[in-house]
């Protein structure tokens, strides 16, 4: 069974630049994550775009979409900002009915080392690879169906609706 799997950045691929105390990105931590999780499972990455998903375009979407469309694999996990992974879902759900698309996030980025990012990676793996055809979202150790869930942002948790 072989995994595609998108990365498009979010707060999983952020790092802290301490010359402007910003967070920014450089590279794809994926690699790394899937490393140190001693992941055996046969994925193909791509990166597509590294942005917080707050500055995800329209164009940004459909890129993603047609990245989804395009590929032979069934299995798809997409790298993704929380907080408008959910946007990028629906899109992904109303154009394709025959793969299994999951996508996660994390509030924290991975570089901080407390973050939450390869608990949902590992999660989102293991869901992508069990769950029939549809479109996901899978964080803090859950999946949700994508037009039944909602980041609570007070608390930092997905929640159903």
């Amino acid at each position: 069974m072989n995994i595609k799997l998108f990365v498009t950045g979010g707060t999983f691929d952020k790092e802290y630049d301490e010359l402007t105390g910003e967070l920014v990105f450089h590279d794809t931590h994926i690699q790394d994550m899937l490393q140190k999780g001693r992941s055996k499972v046969d994925i193909d990455i791509r990166t597509l775009m590294m942005v917080d998903s707050l500055h995800i375009t329209r164009e940004d979407r459909h890129l993603i979409l047609d990245h989804c469309q395009k590929t032979d694999a069934e299995k798809i996990l997409i790298t993704h900002g929380t907080d408008t992974m959910v946007e990028t879902a629906q899109l992904l759900a109303s154009h394709i009915t025959d793969k299994t698309i999951v996508l996660t996030g994390a509030m924290i980025p991975y570089t901080f080392g407390s973050s939450d990012g390869l608990f949902n990676l590992g999660s989102a793996l293991a869901f992508t690879q069990t769950l029939e055809y549809g479109v996901y979202i899978a964080m803090n150790g859950r999946y949700f169906q994508w037009s039944n869930v909602q980041k609570n942002k007070k608390t930092g948790v997905f929640e159903e609706l």
